[in-house]
């Protein structure tokens, strides 16, 4: 498989696989236990931005066009069975601008776009003055909170996250969002219900993106809601994509 792709439990015979999009500073290892949440019918592969764990040596993308143009290119392979995106916080965007990048012939193949704790692009900002530089970032990061953000306390943890941070964070500063087509796929946008960064109001914003229709949900938590609410945001994937998660007994 591409540089570009992680799949920790492979599954040949899943009928759609879910390709996923880590947030600022995330990697594809966020993605590592969710297979054993989701039904066997769906394969979760996980993106792999450079710069980070096994793509340390590899050059950070200079900018957000360059990043989707890689992604992109790398995706036909995966197209051998039916598609949905996620993609958490920045990932959101990125999953959204592929979602749009795809070749006319492989747009088909995307069933469903599910953007988290993310504003839709048109609402999209640069960073606010106060959390420029390293010490801003790491405020930012920490007011967010999450596992990240705990593990930035560590003196040697941080030296070896700030430069991812700085890159995804320059990356998120210089996006615009430029005006197309909307998307032929649904688009599920999902709010972590006490987020302060990306607000159900806010969210119901993805609507104009797509023809298909947009369903907003609220789960338990904030911006990182997913590592806290883990099981309802697997049993909510799994509704989106027509394959539910039997009940406990």
């Amino acid at each position: 498989m591409s540089a570009w792709f992680r799949t920790f439990t492979p599954r040949p015979s899943a009928a759609v696989r879910l390709i996923c999009f880590p947030h600022a500073g995330g990697a594809a290892s966020s993605y590592r236990g969710w297979a054993e949440l989701l039904p066997p019918s769906v394969e979760v592969t996980a993106v792999q931005y450079p710069g980070r764990q096994d793509r340390i040596m590899t050059d950070p993308a200079p900018d957000m066009d360059a990043l989707v143009r890689s992604v992109t290119a790398a995706i036909e392979p995966l197209v051998d069975r039916p598609l949905a995106f996620f993609g958490h916080s920045m990932g959101a965007t990125v999953a959204f601008e592929v979602a749009r990048a795809l070749p006319r012939e492989l747009r088909p193949a995307l069933v469903r776009l599910i953007a988290s704790a993310r504003k839709p692009p048109h609402a999209c900002e640069p960073l606010a003055p106060e959390f420029r530089g390293d010490e801003g970032v790491l405020r930012y990061v920490a007011g967010l909170g999450g596992a990240g953000a705990a593990l930035l306390a560590h003196e040697e943890l941080r030296e070896i996250a700030l430069p991812v941070l700085r890159g995804d964070f320059h990356l998120i500063d210089t996006y615009t969002y430029r005006p197309g087509a909307p998307l032929t796929c649904p688009v599920t946008a999902v709010a972590g219900s006490f987020d302060t960064s990306c607000t159900r109001t806010q969210a119901e914003g993805w609507a104009r993106y797509t023809t298909a229709g947009c369903e907003v949900r609220v789960l338990p938590g904030g911006h990182f809601y997913l590592e806290t609410a883990a099981k309802e945001l697997m049993a909510l994937v799994a509704e989106q994509l027509d394959f539910p998660v039997p009940a406990a007994r």
